[in-house]
Order: C-alpha cells, then sequence, then structure tokens
C-alpha cells in the first residue's frame, strides 16, 4: 500500500511539474497585458479550488484562525506579486532564462528562514548558495545582445524569486492548515487585489485568448495545485525535490521547441550551475562527500 501511494505521489507530482513547465507559453501567447493574465489566472483557479475545497469538505467553521487568515492574505499577496514580476520576465529574456534565475529562490528562502524562523545557515548551505551565485554572474555576463532589456528581465525573475519565497515562508507558518485552502485564499486574494487594476472593460474577444485563460486558470492554477499538493503529501521531501526540478527541464525544451530561444554556452553553463546548487541545498547534499565519492569512484 506504501509503495503504491509513492508511485501515485510520483504520477502526480510528473504531471503537476510538466503542467508548471508549460505556463510561460501560454502566458506569451496570450498577447494579453501581464496584468490582466494574473487576474484571470486567479479569479478561474479560485472557482477551481473553491469546488476541490467544497468537495474535501474544507469549508468548516473554525478551520481557521483569525492569525492564520491573515498570514495566508499576505501570502497571497506575495505569491501574485511572484506571478506578475516572472510573467512580465519573459518578454523582456527569455522564458528559460527567467526559470533558471527564478530558481535561486530556495536560497531566499533560506535566508528568510535564518532571519525569522531562526533557522540556521550551515556551511554546506554556504556553498550552494556561493555556486548559485556563480551560475547567476555566467547568466548575465551572457547578456544575449539583449542589453538593459535583458538585464531588467533577470531583475524581475530574482524579484518573482523573492516573492516566491515569503509566500513560501508564509506557507510554512501556516503548517497544518489544508494546503488547498491556503491555494484558494491566494487566489482569492490576488482577484480582489487585481480587479481594480485589471480591463475588465475590455474583455478579451478572441476564443484563442480566452482557452489560454482558461488552461492558465483551470489547469495551472487549480489543477495543478491539486497535483501538487496530492504529491508532497504522499511523497518523501527527497522524491518531492528531485522531482520539482522537471519544472525548469520542461521550460528549457518549450522554450527552445515552441518558441525557437535556445541558450547560448555561457547561459547554458550558468543554468547548469544554478540547478546544481539549488538540487544541493533542496535535496541535502554535501559537497564532502560528493567529492569522496568522485574520488573513490
Amino acid at each position: 500500500m506504501a509503495n503504491e501511494q509513492i508511485r501515485r505521489g510520483q504520477l502526480e507530482m510528473i504531471a503537476a511539474m510538466l503542467i508548471s513547465g508549460t505556463i510561460g507559453w501560454f502566458v506569451l501567447m496570450s498577447g494579453l497585458p501581464v496584468i490582466d493574465v494574473v487576474f484571470w489566472r486567479c479569479a478561474i483557479g479560485a472557482v477551481v479550488l473553491a469546488l476541490v475545497c467544497a468537495r474535501l469538505g474544507l469549508f468548516r467553521k473554525n478551520i481557521l484562525t483569525k492569525k492564520n487568515l491573515l498570514i495566508a492574505i499576505a501570502g497571497g499577496f506575495a505569491i501574485v506579486l511572484n506571478w506578475l514580476l516572472l510573467f512580465s520576465s519573459y518578454s523582456h529574456s527569455s522564458i528559460s532564462i527567467a526559470t533558471m534565475v527564478y530558481n535561486t529562490q530556495p536560497f531566499m528562502l533560506l535566508g528568510l528562514g535564518a532571519l525569522f524562523l531562526g533557522e540556521k545557515i550551515t556551511g554546506e548551505k554556504l556553498f550552494w548558495l556561493g555556486l548559485s551565485f556563480v551560475g547567476m554572474l555566467a547568466i548575465v555576463e551572457a547578456k544575449s545582445g539583449g542589453g538593459e532589456g535583458y538585464i531588467v528581465g533577470i531583475l524581475l525573475a530574482l524579484g518573482a524569486a523573492f516573492f516566491y519565497a515569503l509566500a513560501a515562508l508564509a506557507a510554512k507558518m501556516l503548517k497544518g492548515t489544508p494546503p488547498h485552502l491556503i491555494a484558494l485564499i491566494q487566489v482569492l486574494t490576488g482577484t480582489a487585489m487585481l480587479a481594480p487594476l485589471a480591463h475588465l472593460s475590455e474583455l478579451p474577444g478572441s476564443a484563442a485568448v480566452w482557452s489560454n485563460l482558461l488552461m492558465l486558470g483551470g489547469i495551472h492554477t487549480g489543477l495543478m495545485y491539486v497535483l501538487l499538493y496530492g504529491a508532497i503529501q504522499k511523497l518523501p521531501t527527497h522524491l518531492t525535490g528531485a522531482l520539482s526540478f522537471l519544472y525548469p527541464v520542461v521550460a528549457i525544451l518549450v522554450d527552445r521547441f515552441a518558441l525557437g530561444h535556445q541558450l547560448q554556452p555561457m547561459q547554458m553553463a550558468g543554468s547548469a550551475v544554478i540547478l546544481l546548487a539549488a538540487a544541493g541545498i533542496t535535496l541535502g547534499w554535501q559537497p564532502r562527500r560528493l567529492l569522496v565519492r568522485r574520488r573513490t569512484a
């Protein structure tokens, strides 16, 4: 039974990461301003997640304290700012570069955890942080003729990573709260937050645009959250962390074959270093042991 649970969790995690890796394509293909894309993602996602929460019986009294509700709302502000910045970065650099830079978020969370939760920063963690910084420098140096726009894209992706880390910090503080309910509060917060800014008087008139929005809200938000949280509940942490690296790989493949963007050698090297560092800190690899294994191999 345990093996069956793990197998199902692996399939759910793989599906969630495959969906996540294609989100950039749907954002760009919608052709809408980023604020409108994120608003509709939140609004449509809220409908799907509300149905899921109702099915799971999560609309019970006293399931959330006022304090936890406020923390979830704050996390919602952070996750929406994360989406706004990340989606904006796609058009300045590329989906591949934005995704690689965005994968520095484990290090943002490391700093926030030390600052607010008293978590210890070890020498191994500092090693992976330094390695990630080297990868970032390589990507920044490989400007690909993009000039200032390229740098802006990198800065936007870094900002997105920071706000994702804030949302993850809020989630850590909500331990024991049903994750689907947290996700619903987040997208409801985003809907209310962006409603005054979205161009609701000029609704999309194209069926193609609406299909992209329905995919972003229904599949990339509603279904993806259900799959992701289902997997997290079934899998050990190391498997969740390992499978999460399918997301940037899929994003690079989508960017290459659907949009024709190819990473330069320096960008590829920097991206590989960032992924290695992110894997190291996520999976708890110890650099000394890795070196010893290589020498004995």
